[in-house]
């Protein structure tokens, strides 16, 4: 197993991995549900997890609303060589003699939920074995952060039924998250909680991140669906302009209208397909993940690239454009009524 596991850690390095290590059923105990391999896998022992970089060159233009469809499609492919490497990786471990199976980057959620898939849980969550493996930490947003790469990076995995060697998690010492809080305050949806923390336990380990507000605050504003900030001075690349609320219970009534009026708006260059939309979805935020770096100072600066860089207006055409907030109403105010009411809630057609 000792030989079997460093070949199963350099496999996904060999296809261009950053990072990779091994969580077992024993690293794992007392975990929150979505950290039971046999949930994933029946008989499954280990997995072994990795992360590819995002191209960092290319966040400092997406936060700064100057290009967003060069980091999209660099999102989307590092996305597809995680899932792709996790099969390859599942493969050569079965025809090693060990049954295993692939885990997706993303877009694979559990039906046995209050709401089903709509909650968007993963059968396994790729976020507590990359911790539990040493491949990253949390960071105070909770994305999985590494001292070399930040939290921009893309996590792959597959489960094995072989007993492989785990790897240690990173030392607390180790962690380079500072409670800087740039990751909540660059939040427009404010999923995160900023007095509470959440605790969890894995191995003989604890591990503490943000607490989470209700989880369709996230839907909201990640899938586009809006992505004006509270104070009106800012947006995601998002051209909508309904409400983000501060009470948890309105949350449900106002995602359900933005969704027909986001289905009417006109399509855009790029986009991508999701499992719970027929309508393309389109990279419009990430800023808590894309924010997070080791460097202060390059913090400090993608965080005001984002807060300077004006809100975000559709054209007829589905072309994007930032323009100041003064700007931005203007063009709005020269909408019809019917398309205006496609980015604000307030506004009826006739």
């Amino acid at each position: 197993m000792e030989k079997l596991s460093k070949l199963a850690l350099d496999y996904p390095l060999c296809e261009g991995a950053c990072l990779s290590g091994i969580a077992t059923r024993q690293t794992l105990e007392g975990g929150p549900a979505s950290t039971d391999l046999e949930y994933g896998m029946t008989g499954a022992q280990s997995a072994v997890v990795f992360a590819f970089s995002l191209d960092q060159s290319l966040i400092p233009d997406f936060l700064g609303k100057q290009d967003r469809l060069t980091f999209e499609t660099n999102d989307e492919r590092v996305n597809s060589l995680a899932s792709g490497v996790a099969v390859k990786l599942s493969n050569y471990l079965t025809q090693k003699g060990h049954a295993s199976i692939p885990l997706a980057a993303n877009d694979v959620y559990r039906e046995d939920t209050p709401n089903g898939r709509i909650d968007m849980l993963p059968p396994i969550s790729l976020r507590y074995l990359a911790v539990a493996s040493g491949v990253g930490s949390f960071g105070l947003s909770g994305n999985v952060i590494s001292n070399k790469h930040g939290a921009g990076i893309i996590l792959g995995a597959v489960l094995t039924q072989a007993p492989l060697v785990p790897t240690d998690p990173v030392d607390e010492e180790d962690n380079y998250c500072d409670d800087c809080k740039l990751c909540l305050k660059g939040c427009a949806s404010q999923l995160m909680n900023p007095d509470k923390k959440t605790t969890i336990s894995m191995g003989k380990r604890t591990f503490t991140y943000s607490a989470r507000n209700n989880y369709m605050r996230c839907q909201y504003v990640c899938g586009g669906f809006t992505g004006i900030h509270p104070s009106g001075k800012w947006s995601t690349w998002s051209p909508g302009r309904f409400a983000i609320p501060d009470n948890d219970q309105q949350m449900l009534p106002l995602f359900l209208a933005s969704i027909g009026a986001y289905n009417k708006r006109p399509q855009g260059p790029g986009g991508h397909y999701h499992s719970l939309m027929d309508s393309k979805l389109y990279n419009t935020c990430a800023n808590c993940q894309l924010f997070c770096v080791p460097d202060k100072k390059e913090r400090a600066r993608r965080y005001k690239l984002l807060t300077d860089g004006g809100v975000v207006v559709q054209h007829p055409d589905g072309m994007l454009e930032a323009v100041s907030p003064e700007t931005a109403k203007k063009h709005l105010s020269a909408m019809d009524p019917e398309v205006r009411a496609l980015y604000e809630e307030d506004i009826k057609p006739r």
